[in-house]
């Protein structure tokens, strides 16, 4: 949890995902295309990325633990509600306050 917890507060925009996943893959283009760089983190090429995806599936409360972001160091969600927000309009704010996109 602790390593989890590190990551995500050092940068603005922070997606921990897997390279096969294609939801992952999904959201970080997202933030591209809205101008955002996130800090991607894949647990299945880092040595504690089952620890962490363990970690992960506890935060989110389910068991699939992939795509989990964090936007100014807190936890927003998965695919579901990152989708959500974007078809809202309402990542813009929360991307603005961390930091991480500034139109």
């Amino acid at each position: 949890m602790d390593a989890v917890t590190k990551l995500a507060s050092q940068r603005a925009v922070v997606v921990f995902s897997k390279s096969s996943c294609c939801m992952s893959h999904t959201i970080n283009r997202l933030f591209i295309d809205l101008g955002v760089n996130p800090s991607v983190h894949e647990l299945d090429e880092d040595p504690r990325g089952r620890e962490m995806e363990r970690a992960l599936a506890k935060l989110l409360g389910r068991n699939q633990a992939v795509p989990a972001v964090f936007i100014g160091g807190k936890l927003v969600g998965s695919t579901d509600k990152i989708m959500s927000l974007h078809m809202s309009g309402n990542p813009a704010p929360m991307l603005r306050n961390a930091g991480a996109m500034w139109l």
